[in-house]
């Protein structure tokens, strides 16, 4: 070119030789890119050329060459002349490929179809070629000197419908060659693209073309775990007339299903970190091999690395959480980010280096439209990257970007380091190569109190059928394990009881090799484990049931107190959303959130984070979110509905009410509804029957809770759900005295505020009714002797907490009496507020000494707190023994005494 449409072009012109040369070859591009470089590429200006008559094959091939030169020529303008963002080149890039290919794909159907006929399906249908973008083109980072992965596949057997038939492996295999040809043959006018189908499946030598079924067999009989890293970025390029009718849509679907559970699996893969670390090792020594140490890529701290990163965590954790199914490495790292999974200040150091590697790639890559990836050694070549990368010499490049290398590959071995390199000091104890006088005195050493009880459990763990027939990996990871297992219990205050329950833990999971690859990768997890089994065996007991909340302990906020409730609520309605209509999953994500967080609770409570009161808090507040997040699914899933919202509400009792659940309590319900459609009853009666089935049934990943309507109007015997008005006539005219009692603790908890709120003006109704106080003292007295009698220890040393004369129950009894006796004078005493603070509003109210008040709410506290230890033990039930809570016993009988007058039992 004479002379420059703009000045700023020659910064680009003197980095790039290709563009350079490219102008002066074709300088009526000059004039062209002259009135649109400002503006990125669009598909419209890549069409434009394509909309001409091509009289051959060759004609195409030139047409698309030309068409190549052109996008790159803008593409390189706008970024060397810093017109252009790194998203911008990768998807100008990426659009190129997208439109190049689907018109090769359509030109030559079209041709081969001519001759041929149409290719269909066994139901006549025709198909067409899905073309598959791997790598960076499958998700949409195409660099500027790329080649393109492809895998190509046929939808489905089957025979052309012209005069020459062939089958559709035949039609497809020619389609495929023309395709590759037409991108990836080298003319005078050069390449498209250079394309690389070693991909798909069996590489090299297998077929060009596979259906849909040969994929499938292929994934489930020899699809390896490079893989599945590979197909993470899988994209259909399908667009166009190669995207036309429903059938398509079919075959994409197929195509999802079938490579969706290869890629994502169910569970949490955490055997994903050892295939992907051999993975790299094998890249790494390729790297040493070809000294390739400056390899913008492939070396130390390149792109491949963070490129690892990010898809280590999708393959982990993408089967569970399906928004990490997505391609983009800059997208997944902001979304690891968010799911606090990986550090905000890792992520934006990744994303500054990977911007950092990609702009240098780029810029290497533009000099002369090569495929590059190393420095260059000539103090020229290194000069012009240093000012193309906006440096003002090589010195000063290198400077950063050797820090951003140095970071890239912390936090590559932070994520990938092998904790199991070298062999654990205890491993010839796990396995029995030490003579019994040195095993005994090693585990004496761990401060084990009975050394040759554990040798004996480890040797018959060890000759068990079920752990000698694991599979060769999994027996390796418990290898490495179970010596790491010993170690940690031998920290803890119960050696010999941690590490009972730790191998029977490791025996429950030993099937599961992602759960043992977990505890090999995280030696912290494992220590938390042995923290938690050996302080509760309810702990041992739930991990064992629920070892899917391993991946909780990994959680650096594990021990933070504070729970972000309204976060819980949107994860929790994301994580449904993205599974709407699928009943057995929504139930399982239901059960599977819940058990995480009253498992973060449960290790809080062990560390001894948290106080009996604000524990129950949160427990309740977990259960008011299950039930009513679960309320609407299960509405929405009740065929022919009479109205889209339901007139319906849930009235928690007991423990739920009173804001006093504890890790394995029940829920006592009662369904409202207000509703005068004649099919009211009937839907609400199903949706009832429903809403306790999602909460109480048993799936793959357990149950919530057991529930308990035996407290709505006539019991067990009484309808499932009743409307408003029949449970205000219920309770004013047939209500047994128990009943208002029970009322006292009772509170909308789910469902129709105004239900809700009808509900609570009929309880403050209830409550506030003038009462004769000897008769209800009188039948308050009768239902606690029919409890004592079925219920106390009637032991002279032991003490039941709940049930025993001067326990939980007599305090509860106390406020009921005191709340139904005196509310119609005292409305305060009508709030739920809690047994210890109506107490106290009792005693200021002169009702009861107030001093009486405090020490017999300090015992219900101390009760509550004893009672919720006692659980975490292997004997939940166990009486305390009495001359620990005599002083407690007292006052709570002293106080009854004054209210009630004395227990017949003493």
């Amino acid at each position: 070119m004479t002379s420059l449409p703009d000045p700023r072009w020659q910064r680009a012109l003197d980095h790039s030789r290709y563009l350079s040369n490219l102008l002066q070859t074709r300088p009526e591009l000059g004039t062209e890119l002259a009135t649109v470089w400002q503006l990125p590429l669009s598909e419209d200006q890549l069409l434009a050329p394509l909309n001409a008559t091509f009289t051959d094959d060759e004609a195409v091939k030139a047409g698309l060459r030309r068409l190549r030169q052109r996008a790159m020529a803008h593409i390189a303008l706008r970024d060397l002349c810093g017109l252009a963002s790194l998203d911008e080149v990768v998807e100008s890039m990426t659009l190129l490929a997208d439109v190049t290919t689907n018109f090769a794909v359509d030109h030559h159907h079209r041709r081969l179809a001519a001759t041929y006929g149409e290719p269909l399906d066994h139901a006549g249908r025709p198909q067409r070629l899905l073309v598959i973008g791997m790598g960076k083109l499958g998700g949409r980072e195409l660099n500027v000197s790329s080649d393109v992965d492809y895998i190509f596949i046929y939808p489905a057997e089957g025979e052309t419908a012209g005069p020459k038939s062939i089958d559709n492996y035949d039609f497809f295999t020619r389609l495929g060659k023309r395709v590759i040809q037409a991108l990836g043959d080298l003319t005078a006018d050069g390449q498209v693209f250079r394309v690389d189908m070693r991909l798909r499946p069996n590489g090299d030598s297998g077929p060009l073309v596979c259906s849909l079924d040969a994929l499938e067999h292929y994934f489930v009989t020899q699809g390896r775990e490079w893989e599945r890293y590979a197909w993470i970025k899988a994209r259909v390029l399908n667009t166009g007339v190669n995207a036309d009718g429903q059938a398509i849509g079919e075959w994409m679907e197929d195509l999802r299903k079938i490579s969706r559970p290869f890629v994502f699996r169910k569970y949490l893969d955490f055997g994903a970190i050892n295939a992907m670390r051999d993975l790299h090792a094998q890249i790494r020594r390729e790297v040493a091999r070809k000294d390739m140490a400056d390899h913008v890529k492939l070396g130390p701290g390149g792109i491949r690395e963070i490129e690892f990163i990010a898809q280590v965590f999708q393959l982990i954790r993408g089967g569970r959480d399906p928004a990490l199914q997505i391609r983009p490495t800059l997208s997944v790292l902001r979304l690891l980010a968010e799911r606090q999974l990986l550090p905000a200040e890792n992520e934006a150091e990744l994303r500054a280096a990977y911007v950092f590697l990609r702009r240098l790639e780029h810029r290497l890559q533009y000099v002369e439209d090569q495929q590059t990836h190393r420095l260059p050694d000539s103090p020229e070549a290194r000069m012009l990257i240093a000012q193309s990368m906006d440096f003002p010499d090589w010195t000063a490049m290198m400077t950063v970007l050797d820090g951003h290398r140095q970071k890239v590959s912390r936090h590559f071995e932070a994520v990938f380091s092998d904790p199991e390199a070298g062999e654990h000091p205890l491993t010839g104890l796990w396995l029995g190569q030490l003579d019994e006088e040195t095993a005994v005195e090693a585990f004496a050493k761990l401060g084990f109190r009975q050394p040759r009880e554990a040798i004996d459990r480890l040797a018959d763990l060890r000759a068990t059928r079920r752990f000698l027939q694991l599979p060769s990996t999994n027996r390796e990871r418990f290898d490495a394990v179970a010596p790491r297992l010993i170690e940690a219990a031998g920290a803890t205050a119960d050696p010999d009881t941690t590490l009972v329950r730790g191998l029977a833990f490791l025996e429950n999971i030993a099937r599961r090799g992602a759960y043992l690859a977990l505890l090999q990768q995280y030696p912290l997890a494992l220590r938390r484990v042995a923290d938690m089994i050996g302080a509760s065996n309810w702990a041992a007991d739930y991990l064992n049931r629920y070892p899917l909340l391993l991946d909780e302990l990994l959680d650096p906020r594990l021990y933070e107190i504070a729970t972000d409730w309204a976060s819980f609520r949107d994860a929790l309605r994301r994580n449904l959303a993205n599974h709407a209509d699928d009943t057995e999953r929504e139930m399982d994500i239901l059960r599977e959130m819940h058990h995480g967080q009253v498992f973060r609770l449960l290790a809080q409570d062990l560390a001894g984070l948290q106080t009996i009161e604000r524990l129950s808090d949160h427990l309740t507040e977990l259960a008011d979110i299950i039930v009513q997040e679960t309320l609407p699914l299960v509405w929405s899933k009740i065929k022919n509905r009479h109205r889209p919202q339901a007139k319906f509400a849930v009235i928690g009792y007991g423990k739920l009410g009173g804001k006093e659940l504890g890790y394995a309590s029940d829920l006592d319900l009662v369904y409202l509804y207000a509703d005068d459609n004649p099919e009211a009853a009937d839907h609400y009666t199903r949706l009832g029957q429903r809403l306790n089935s999602w909460l109480g049934s048993q799936t793959a990943s357990g149950i919530l809770f057991e529930t308990d309507l035996r407290l709505r109007p006539n019991g067990e015997s009484g309808l499932l759900v009743v409307s408003v008005e029949a449970f205000r006539d219920y309770q004013l005219h047939k209500a047994w005295v128990w009943e208002h009692q029970a009322l006292t603790r009772a509170r909308f908890c789910a469902g129709d505020p105004e239900i809700g709120q009808r509900f609570e003006d009929i309880r403050n109704e209830i409550l506030r009714q003038p009462r004769d106080l000897d008769k209800l003292r009188h039948e308050v007295v009768a239902m606690r002797q029919k409890m004592l009698d079925a219920h106390a220890s009637k032991s002279t040393t032991g003490f039941g907490l709940k049930h025993d004369p001067g326990g939980l129950i007599d305090v509860e009894f106390i406020v009921q009496y005191l709340v139904l006796g005196h509310a119609h004078q005292h409305p305060e005493l009508t709030g739920n507020l809690g047994n210890i603070a109506l107490l106290r509003i009792a005693g200021e109210l002169g009702l009861i000494d107030p001093q009486a008040a405090k020490a017999a709410g300090n015992a219900y506290r101390e009760y509550r707190r004893l009672q919720h230890a006692r659980r975490l033990t292997a004997t939940p039930k166990a009486p305390i023994p009495m001359d620990e809570v005599a002083s407690h016993i007292a006052v709570v009988k002293a106080l009854w005494s004054a209210v009630l007058g004395p227990h017949t039992d003493g």
